[in-house]
Parts: structure tokens; sequence; C-alpha cells
């Protein structure tokens, strides 16, 4: 995703200690993400960010609700979401690490981007599967799935490894 100018945060000019800022997200920045998934939406993204000598410690937290397709019947619905993920901002010039949330910046940076994070927390926060909650899908679309879905039966090897796995237990 394209860093977005709303979302940069100048350090150097931020006392060392705790700093908190604000991100209301709407549908430009889900359009923005190029996620087919993201019909839109809306989200509230609180940043927590610690700041010392040459290291920047962000606690991204973020809740909202994202708009998609529902997997079942493939009708609009709302996902909510909400989670948090800590990203650390090394000043060091360092070559990058292997680990996740650690960054290297190089030591003249003086501010930070978290557009790539914020989407990352978003997307790291929502389920595999975006149905609607039970009764709620298109019941067209329900009624043609009940006519074209075949009861399925479970293999019954399965029930046997079962009763195998119960008795050495």
């Amino acid at each position: 995703m394209e860093p977005r100018p709303e979302h940069t945060i100048a350090f150097t000019g931020l006392k060392d200690g705790a700093h908190r800022f604000h991100f209301a997200l709407g549908d430009a920045f889900f359009s923005a993400c190029g996620d087919e998934e993201f019909l839109g939406g809306e989200a509230d993204v609180r940043v927590d960010l610690e700041k010392n000598n040459n290291l920047l410690v962000a606690l991204i937290h973020v809740d909202g609700r994202v708009r998609m397709l529902c997997d079942h019947c493939n009708t609009p619905m709302e996902q909510p979401v909400k989670g948090d993920q800590r990203q650390i901002f090394k000043l060091t010039g360092e070559e990058e690490t292997d680990e996740d949330e650690l960054v290297s910046l190089a030591p003249d940076a003086h501010a930070i981007n978290l557009t790539h994070y914020i989407y990352e927390c978003i997307r790291l926060h929502l389920p595999i599967r975006h149905v609607h909650p039970e009764g709620q899908c298109d019941p067209e679309v329900t009624q043609a799935l009940d006519q074209v879905l075949v009861p399925h039966e479970p293999d019954p090897r399965w029930a046997k490894l079962n009763e195998l796995k119960k008795k050495g237990a």
C-alpha cells in the first residue's frame, strides 16, 4: 500500500516519552489499499508512540468495521475489526533484520509513515472467513444453496480412527 501523508509522524520535534496520535479511516483509505476484498469501511486508529534516543515503539490499536462480501451469500456485509500491533523502529541505519516488528531506520530519518502498518494491523485482525451472523445471509441465495448442496456423510474410516484414538488415551 502506498504511504499516505496523513499517516506520517515527524518524530524529530517530539520530546522523549509517550505521545498519542489518532487517525480516522474512511472509504478513501480502504479504496487506496488496493485490496479487492475491501468495499469500504470506517475505523478509528490510536497510536501510542514511545520515543527515546534511538528507538520508537508504536502501539497501533484499530477499532472499526470493514465492508466486504460475505463468503456464503456474496452480498455486502460489515465485518468488525479490532486489534493491536506493536511496531518498533530503530534509528541505526543497520541492515534489515528478520524480526517482523523491528524496522531499521537511517540515523538521519526524521519521520515514520504508518500507512502500511495500519493496513497490516487491520488485515491481520480480520477473520479468515467473512460471513453474516446466523440468519442474516441473503435468503434467496441461502435457499438456492440448500437446493444445490448435497448432504455430506463423513468417511467411516475417521470413526474407526477416533475409536483407536479413544482406546489409546
